[in-house]
């Protein structure tokens, strides 16, 4: 008691019996506000909060607000700049957390705050919920789809490991890659735990993809731990960049019974390290053992084959006949038709002689052939002289009649010719034209029609005057025709030409 007395009477407090005043202490507000955070940071010292992370802000100077919430109340939360990258997790709105640190006040806004320094997942229930939760939205993107998978190399030229520089998981993959088939390991090191791991991890997967002789097979591994140890390789970052990378991807995380999403985005998944690397390898013995396996099965193979083939050979060379003695037949056969040939040419070429002295007897004689030849010719010449004859008779006949025909039609031509000048003559008689070489002028507006009458023009219009041998351009009354004192009873048109030609004007 006396401790919390001594802790609300700080300096500048004011009692005791005065002037308008009572019994009890007055202080200012920046004295009670300090009173009040000295009074919280001493009774309760550091303490682990356990709540849900809501109102989470992060500011450009790297501080992050939040509020810690659950069924009973809310407080308020920050956790300074120095402190976010030593937190061991990443604060995301809705995450169940323990935060330990201290309370404190702030005495501008008459607040309490628990300054945190440190950051856990409030069991592995909200570990193993949070990365369910992950592991369906990846496998709904198809991140873990088996067509994605790549096959592993045969035998790598080299093979790529990112895990811890320290530990026993590289020496393992080391000696197990040794002793099955010694190849070349190319290592990137990166934590694998902790605070920025995962960043190390995706830059390290990433980069072994765009190396200028990248390796032919990547090892993704770290040992066993606990499911906080093992949450870098449940990142979401993480597992993008591993299904991602052109290299085929071994996941070696953990033991056997540990699983991460990695191991679902990997192209194979091996139980420990060890085995990860005997994925990786084959083993050379085994490899000697098979090659001299199956070098003996080919020779066996080959020396059947040829021993079948030889057997094949020497029966059939046995069914072959004699190759001299069929020489010696086909010889002897050669002779004999020698022989035979020269025997029968002689009487082939009398028997032919024969046949052709009896056809000689049997053909007629040329002069009786030339005679009946020539009677055809005659008679053909008889036959073409009387159609060309006729042919002539009728060609005269037409000849005769053609003066008739040609008579016919020139009266018949003078006939129309008559009616043609009857009619040229009517219409000359009735042509405009016939009127104007009489001394008649054709008077036309500016649209080219007729005009019949005075009145249809008003004074100064224009019009056109047409003669027998052209035309010229006139105005109607340029001026009063007549003086004062003459008689204007009657009335005048006047036509002024405004055309100038080499006479004159023309005044009508």
């Amino acid at each position: 008691m006396m401790e919390r007395e001594s802790l609300l009477s700080p300096a500048g407090a004011q009692s005791g019996p005065g002037p308008g005043s009572s019994n009890i202490p007055e202080y200012s507000v920046g004295a009670i506000s300090s009173a009040i955070k000295r009074v919280l940071e001493g009774t309760f010292g550091r303490v682990r909060v356990r709540g849900e992370i809501t109102e989470m802000k992060r500011y450009a100077s790297g501080h992050v607000y939040l509020s810690l919430k659950d069924e009973g109340g809310k407080i308020s939360g920050v956790i300074w700049r120095g402190n976010v990258s030593r937190l061991g997790m990443v604060p995301e709105n809705g995450t169940e957390v323990i935060a330990t640190g201290k309370i404190s006040s702030y005495g501008e806004r008459s607040n309490y705050q628990l300054i945190i320094d440190s950051m856990e997942f409030a069991g592995e229930g909200a570990l193993l919920a949070r990365i369910e939760a992950l592991r369906i939205r990846l496998r709904d993107e198809g991140l873990f789809d088996q067509g994605r998978k790549k096959p592993i190399p045969f035998l790598p030229r080299c093979v790529g490991v990112v895990t811890s520089r320290s530990g026993a998981v590289l020496h393992d993959i080391c000696t197990t890659i040794s002793r099955r088939f010694p190849r070349n390991v190319l290592l990137w090191p990166v934590a694998v735990q902790g605070e920025g791991a995962a960043r190390q991890i995706v830059h390290a997967v990433q980069a072994m993809s765009s190396l200028p002789s990248p390796p032919d097979v990547l090892i993704v591994a770290r040992g066993g731990g606990s499911l906080e140890d093992l949450m870098a390789f449940n990142d979401e970052a993480v597992v993008r960049a591993v299904a991602a990378c052109p290299l085929p991807v071994i996941s070696a995380v953990g033991h056997e019974t540990d699983t991460t999403l990695v191991d679902y985005a990997a192209d194979r998944r091996a139980p420990t390290p060890t085995a990860a690397a005997e994925m990786a390898v084959p083993l050379r013995s085994e490899l000697l053992a098979d090659l001299a396996h199956r070098t003996a099965r080919l020779s066996g193979g080959l020396a059947g084959i040829l021993q079948r083939n030889g057997l094949r050979l020497q029966a059939v060379a046995a069914r072959m006949p004699d190759l001299p003695g069929l020489l010696d037949t086909a010889r002897m056969r050669l002779d004999d038709r020698a022989q035979r040939l020269e025997l029968a040419l002689p009487g082939f070429v009398m028997r032919a002689r024969a046949r052709l002295g009896q056809s000689g007897y049997h053909l007629p004689a040329v002069e009786t052939v030339l005679g009946q030849r020539r009677s055809l010719v005659e008679a053909q010449a008889g036959r073409l002289q009387s159609g060309w004859e006729r042919y002539l008779n009728g060609c005269q006949m037409r000849l005769l009649r053609t003066p008739l025909r040609m008579d016919s039609v020139q009266s018949r031509l003078n006939l129309q010719r008559a009616r043609l000048e009857g009619v040229a003559r009517h219409l000359d008689a009735v042509s405009p034209r016939a009127i104007l070489k009489r001394g008649y002028v054709l008077v036309q507006d500016e649209a080219g029609r007729a005009v019949t009458s005075s009145r249809g023009l008003a004074r100064g219009s224009r019009v056109q005057l047409s003669f027998d041998d052209g035309t010229r351009q006139a105005r109607l009354d340029p001026e009063e025709a007549g003086t004062p004192g003459e008689d204007l009873s009657s009335e005048k048109t006047v036509f002024s030409p405004e055309a100038q030609t080499s006479q004159g004007e023309l005044g009508l």
